[in-house]
C-alpha cells in the first residue's frame, strides 16, 4: 500500500507536468543546439544518471538475458529515441511548442494501429472514433493559414518530421511491448539508452558537419536550456514514468501522461508567448478529446 490512495495517478500527471516543462526549455535549446547534437547530449546525460539510480533500487545493469532481448532494447533505442527525438527536435525547431503539441497526439493511434498489426490487438468503436479526432487536430493544424513566422513550406514540413517522429516512437515501443512485461523496467530503459547513444556518436562521427554539430552545444546561452531540460525530459520524466506505471493501472496512467500535451500548449503561451490561433486550439481540444479516448475506451488492467 502508498500512503496516497491516488499516488500512482499524481505520478502520472506529474510526468506530463515535467514532460512538459521539459519540451518548453527544449525550444528554447533548439535556438542554439542543433537536433543530433541536443539528441546525443540529453541521451549520454540519462544514461549516467540511469546508472547509479539502478544500482541505488537494485537493479542489475547487465541482466543475465538472452542476447535476442538485448538486440531487441537497442534496436528499439535506435529507432524509439536514437531517430524519434532527434526528428522531434527538429519538428519541434520548424513548428514551436504549440503546434507540435498537436502533432504529437499521433502516438496514441500509432501505439494503436502498430499493436493491432503485430500484436493481434482490437480497436473499440470509441478508439476508433478517438483515432479520427486525433487525425482531424492534425488536418487542422495543417489548414492554418497566415501562420506567424512560419512558411508554408516549414510548417508540412513541421507536421511531417513530427508525424515521422510519432511513428518511429510507436514502432520502438510496441517491438518490445511483450518484452518490457517480462524484464525490469529500468532495466530495458537503460540499454534503450545504450542502444539510442551509440547510434547517435556513430551518426555524429558520420555526420559531414560533426563540427558544427558539436560546437552546438557549446553556446553558453543554450546551456541554461539543454541542461535542465535534459535532466527533467530524459531523468526525472522517466523515473516519474516508471512509478506511475508501478502504482496505478496502466490504462489511467497512459491516459494522465498524454495530458502533457495539453500542459505544452498551455506553456507555450505562457512562457514562449506563442499566439493562441483558432486552428490550434481546435487542433489541441481535438487532438486529447481523441488521445482520451483512445485511451480510456481501451481493455482494462485487472
Amino acid at each position: 500500500m502508498t500512503a496516497h490512495a491516488h499516488f500512482g495517478e499524481m505520478l502520472a500527471l506529474a510526468t506530463a507536468l515535467v514532460w512538459a516543462s521539459a519540451v518548453i526549455l527544449f525550444k528554447k535549446s533548439g535556438e542554439t543546439a542543433s537536433p543530433l547534437g541536443l539528441n546525443l547530449f540529453k541521451n549520454l546525460l540519462a544514461f549516467l544518471l540511469v546508472l547509479p539510480t539502478m544500482a541505488v533500487m537494485g537493479v542489475e545493469p547487465l541482466r543475465a538475458a538472452p542476447p535476442g532481448d538485448y538486440a531487441l532494447l537497442v534496436l528499439s533505442g535506435v529507432l524509439g529515441i536514437g531517430i524519434a527525438d532527434t526528428l522531434f527536435f527538429k519538428s519541434l525547431n520548424l513548428l514551436g511548442a504549440a503546434r507540435s503539441a498537436v502533432v504529437d497526439c499521433l502516438y496514441s493511434p500509432v501505439i494503436i494501429l502498430l499493436s493491432m498489426l503485430w500484436l493481434g490487438e482490437r480497436i473499440t468503436a470509441v478508439q476508433a472514433a478517438g483515432v479520427a479526432l486525433i487525425v482531424s487536430a492534425v488536418l487542422a493544424l495543417g489548414g492554418e493559414k497566415g501562420a506567424a513566422r512560419i512558411t508554408r513550406r516549414q510548417l508540412s514540413a513541421g507536421i511531417a518530421l513530427g508525424a515521422l517522429s510519432m511513428a518511429a516512437m510507436g514502432v520502438g515501443i510496441v517491438m518490445i511491448k511483450p518484452l518490457l512485461e517480462r524484464s525490469p523496467i529500468l532495466w530495458a530503459v537503460e540499454v534503450r539508452f545504450a542502444g539510442a547513444a551509440v547510434f547517435l556518436l556513430l551518426a555524429l562521427a558520420c555526420h559531414p558537419g560533426r563540427r558544427a554539430v558539436l560546437g552546438s552545444l557549446l553556446h553558453s546561452r543554450g546551456w541554461k536550456f539543454m541542461l535542465p531540460g535534459s535532466f527533467l525530459g530524459a531523468y526525472v520524466a522517466i523515473l516519474l514514468w516508471v512509478g506511475g506505471m508501478k502504482y496505478a493501472t496502466a490504462s489511467v496512467a497512459s491516459a494522465l501522461n498524454q495530458t502533457s500535451n495539453l500542459f505544452i500548449f498551455l506553456f507555450a503561451a505562457l512562457f514562449l508567448k506563442e499566439r493562441i490561433t483558432r486552428p490550434k486550439l481546435a487542433g489541441i481540444v481535438l487532438g486529447v478529446l481523441g488521445v482520451l479516448c483512445v485511451m480510456l475506451a481501451g481493455p482494462r488492467d485487472g
